[in-house]
């Protein structure tokens, strides 16, 4: 009888949670994360998703664990060492489970991040950008964070890949980030992705804090319609379908003459804005990429990001800097954008509210909601969404031009 009680409590996992607590530690952060996604809805379609996915990799015995390769591909199978990149996709689901199955077809191919940007794509109307072009300078000012922390890690010991995967949290775009770390650091993809999302669905949190370091009431009141009355631009638009028709094309061939290492994030984005502003001869294309494509990506990426955070690839002192430095990187991205507005204002009749610049990361669209529920508060007539949206928009291109920038010099 003894025996067969032993065997049960072999057969659970109580007795290695016992022996490393550090498993305990897991399910609190993963916890925390279902809390912010569930209750207080911050990102919920990719934290609720990644929260469970590190709740699964962190059950002793189950097999759902992401296991990372090292820099030469190489793996411990069974006891054995073998090459990830040699074996055959059957193989890896038999001898180490479904997640990495997935992972290492689906994420670690770097497949999934620009099929996510198609869908993103498709979601995103650059009219606001279009109308209101010159704000579009506040989405390449609020890369400052990538490049300053980039700097920063370098100086404290990370690899210059290490450096430029954790600075690229900065562009505060998910995908961006999981597709660099991939291609520079795929040791460190899971802090860094659960750091980029936990950032980014802490907007409603950072930016007010920021806003209130770095501008004055006064500047917060800046009404920018009555700016657009006092002085009207020059420019119009006769035919903004055409110019939404010809941009995403312009786009691409510009990025990938300059920036190639770039045009799988551009390309993808680019495409699925062509296809939504065509209008219903691809209507089809556009559903399937910005519903059914998308979110099944969006599942798979979560799951399988949330389950590289084991507690040993986790729990240690890299996580902690790529937590505090992805947080410095996120923070400095919106004080170059508001900085970027003070220089403008002080040559400028036409004054700019500082709350456009703070929105040109790259959190579309909560960061463009949350500067103007801060704008209302001061002025409830101040309505700043389609001007937030200008450089909010310019933050996503920015961000992944940034990222192509990183991979041509550092891959």
């Amino acid at each position: 009888m003894n025996d067969i009680f032993t065997h049960l409590f072999d057969m659970t996992t109580f007795g290695n949670i016992f022996a490393e607590p550090q498993f305990l530690v897991m399910y609190a952060i993963a916890f925390v994360l279902l809390y912010l996604g569930i209750k207080k809805q911050y990102e919920p379609l990719l934290l609720i998703p990644i929260a469970f996915g590190v709740l699964l990799a962190n059950f002793p015995g189950g097999g759902m664990g992401v296991i990372q390769a090292d820099e030469n591909g190489m793996v411990m199978v069974n006891g054995v060492l073998k090459n990830i990149y040699d074996m055959p996709l059957h193989a890896i689901a038999h001898d180490l489970g479904l997640m990495n199955f997935i992972y290492y077809m689906l994420i670690k191919t770097g497949f999934l991040p620009p099929i996510i940007f198609m869908g993103v794509g498709a979601l995103t109307d650059f009219g606001p950008m279009l109308r209101n072009l010159r704000l579009s300078i506040f989405g390449a000012a609020a890369q400052l964070g990538i490049f300053t922390v980039l700097i920063v890690a370098i100086l404290m010991g990370f690899t210059p890949k290490e450096a430029a995967s954790l600075g690229i949290i900065g562009g505060a775009d998910g995908p961006t980030a999981i597709f660099t770390t991939i291609k520079l650091a795929p040791q460190l993809l899971g802090p860094i992705a659960i750091a980029a999302y936990s950032y980014m669905a802490l907007v409603p949190v950072i930016i007010p804090l920021m806003v209130r370091l770095l501008c004055t009431k006064k500047e917060l009141r800046i009404n920018m319609k009555e700016q657009e009355k006092k002085y009207p631009s020059k420019t119009e638009i006769k035919n903004l379908r055409v110019l939404k028709i010809i941009f995403p094309i312009a786009v691409t061939v510009i990025v990938a003459l300059f920036v190639p290492t770039a045009v799988p994030l551009i390309g993808m984005l680019m495409f699925g804005n062509l296809v939504k502003e065509i209008g219903t001869n691809t209507f089809r294309l556009y559903d399937a990429a910005s519903n059914s494509i998308m979110n099944g990506a969006t599942v798979f990426l979560g799951l399988s990001v949330g389950a590289t955070m084991t507690s040993q690839a986790f729990l240690n002192w890299t996580t902690i800097g790529i937590v505090v430095g992805g947080f410095l990187a996120f923070a400095l991205s919106i004080t170059g954008g508001i900085f970027m507005v003070k220089v403008v204002n002080v040559f400028s009749k036409k004054k700019i509210n500082p709350l456009i610049g703070a929105t040109g990361l790259s959190a579309v669209p909560m960061a463009s909601r949350v500067a103007n529920e801060i704008a209302l508060k001061y002025d409830i007539k101040n309505h700043v969404l389609q001007y937030c949206m200008a450089s909010n928009i310019s933050g996503v291109i920015g961000s992944a031009v940034a990222a192509g920038v990183l991979i041509s010099f550092l891959q």
